[in-house]
């Protein structure tokens, strides 16, 4: 078995990233997402409705899975209680993901 890989801001991104692409596939060119750390994601100005939304939370926790051997639920409790959602933009999605990575028992 290989030696695990090191997770941090640069890998998860590019998770959340491949993720976009992934999602952007299936969006009309008017709706896609740009990948930028401040692109929403969800509320107003993001071109996600909520199934999209629901998608991309999916295509996420499966890319961190096959690519990274995590096994993480991104839309719980913890995330939805939140008083700012961890679904906003790119950058909060991703500094959401590492919290949940860094807290003991997450993997």
């Amino acid at each position: 078995m290989s030696e695990p890989l090191a997770v941090n801001e640069v890998i998860v991104r590019q998770v959340v990233l491949s993720a976009i692409d992934e999602i952007n596939a299936t969006l009309p060119d008017a709706r896609k997402l740009t990948k930028q750390p401040e692109t929403r994601l969800f509320g107003r100005g993001s071109a996600l409705d909520s199934l999209g939304l629901v998608n991309l939370i999916v295509a996420v926790e499966q890319r961190l899975g096959d690519e990274l051997g995590l096994a993480l639920t991104l839309a719980d409790e913890k995330a939805l209680s939140r008083a700012s959602s961890p679904f906003r933009s790119i950058d909060s999605l991703t500094t959401y993901i590492l919290d949940v990575i860094r807290q003991p028992g997450s993997a």
